[in-house]
């Protein structure tokens, strides 16, 4: 990495952000290693274990507008506070009182969508320390903060079964706290003046045809990364018969490697450029995608192809936001409200229909096949663009 970039940014932000995303995802992904269980003591059907992860999912995406906003108004770094503040608060209020049905695991899912949209916050805080070349890098660095859905992997199943899944809500709380701390020492606004944003400005730029097509590709790989995620550990337990443990830690290994891939995505892309990266990123998804959704050889082919297309989803989200700020230079704190809320939506639409067609098909197949259609979509579309692009709006050294 150029040792400039060190030099051009507020590096304690750059890692403040990182930790604020890593811990807030966490807890915002939850649900979705706890789902065996808690379907298990509710009675949930499949269709309602899906609709229960994608919960948060789909409240983070609308939430993520708002917290835009708010950071405009009252600076990143306060809006930050503020969301972990109600992020620990809603987890300890689940833990003292319970969560006993459906209608009050939907609701609590709803609440993390506040840690979920973290992600309109932590991203401008650490980015608008850098210049446009190194945009890609930092928000790769602080995006990779994704990270903590390999967290909520590995350790919610096995805290689950060691002191039941509500008293994870509590423990969950102990380095959010801790984070907290750290965020609140460490973190700063950078210099220069955030012009505020309406909700009349996140309307004028959804008439930019350009605006849908960041919107679709984001919803594509976050959608895919997030969406997959949640359904996972619930895929492997229906398809394989795995435990909730060993569903998570099925479930950690795909997240780590689109978690890990997220800032090398956006570093490519700041060198080869965004479109081609998400070319590939598109036909590799496609093709692995859907050979899994054949199921052959069982979970020692399916889990290295489901890890291979996280990697290439996290590579992707990397090089959406390479783009974006060569695009959207003016406007960036509104435009990442509004693909994050599209990444978000493509989450929840994920998790929620692989949930309901299993239950109707008896078979995660046609789902699987479904979201590789969506991705060859999405070469074809980036393709489409791509000659555009380049010429039209290439920002100084930065590569489309």
């Amino acid at each position: 990495m150029d040792r400039s970039f060190w030099r051009n940014g507020h590096t304690p932000t750059l890692f403040s952000a990182f930790l604020y995303f890593d811990l807030s995802f966490m807890v915002w992904y939850l649900l979705g290693p706890l789902q065996i269980q808690i379907a298990h003591t509710l009675s949930l059907t499949t269709q309602q274990r899906g609709l229960m992860v994608a919960t948060p999912i789909l409240a983070g995406a609308i939430l993520r507008v708002f917290m835009g906003m708010l950071a405009d108004r009252i600076g990143a770094k306060r809006a930050g506070l503020i969301g972990q503040v109600l992020v620990i608060a809603s987890l300890l209020v689940a833990w003292r009182t319970g969560v006993h049905s459906m209608g009050q695991v939907l609701l609590f899912g709803a609440s993390l969508g506040v840690a979920g949209a973290s992600f309109a916050v932590a991203l401008p805080l650490a980015s608008r320390w850098y210049p446009p070349h190194q945009q890609g890098t930092a928000m790769g660095i602080a995006g990779a903060g994704n990270s903590g859905t390999v967290l909520a992997a590995l350790f919610a199943p096995v805290l689950a079964v060691a002191f039941g899944w509500q008293n994870v809500f509590g423990i969950a709380c102990i380095p959010l706290v801790a984070v907290l701390l750290f965020y609140t020492v460490s973190a700063k606004d950078a210099p220069g003046v955030v012009t505020h944003k309406h909700l009349r400005d996140y309307a004028r730029m959804l008439a930019n045809r350009d605006a849908w097509w960041f919107m679709f590709f984001y919803a594509l790989t976050f959608g895919g990364f997030s969406g997959f995620a949640s359904a996972l550990p619930g895929y492997f337990h229906d398809q394989f018969g795995f435990d909730p443990k060993l569903a998570g830690w099925a479930t950690a290994a795909c997240v780590f490697a689109g978690s890990v891939m997220r800032p090398f995505g956006g570093l490519m892309a700041d060198r080869v450029g965004g479109t081609r990266s998400l070319l590939s990123v598109f036909a590799a998804v496609a093709v692995l995608i859907g050979l899994a959704g054949f199921g052959a050889g069982g979970p020692f082919v399916t889990l290295p192809l489901f890890i291979a297309a996280m990697l290439c989803l996290g590579a992707g989200n990397g090089a959406v936001f390479q783009l974006v700020p060569q695009r959207f230079a003016k406007d960036i704190g509104v435009m990442t409200g509004l693909i994050g809320m599209a990444g978000g939506v493509g989450g929840f639409a994920l998790a929620a229909s692989l949930g309901s067609i299993k239950q109707a098909t008896g078979d995660y197949s046609m789902g699987l096949w479904l979201f590789a259609a969506l991705a060859a979509l999405g070469w074809a579309g980036m393709s489409n663009v791509k000659r555009r692009w380049r010429s039209a709006w290439s920002v100084a050294a930065a590569r489309v």
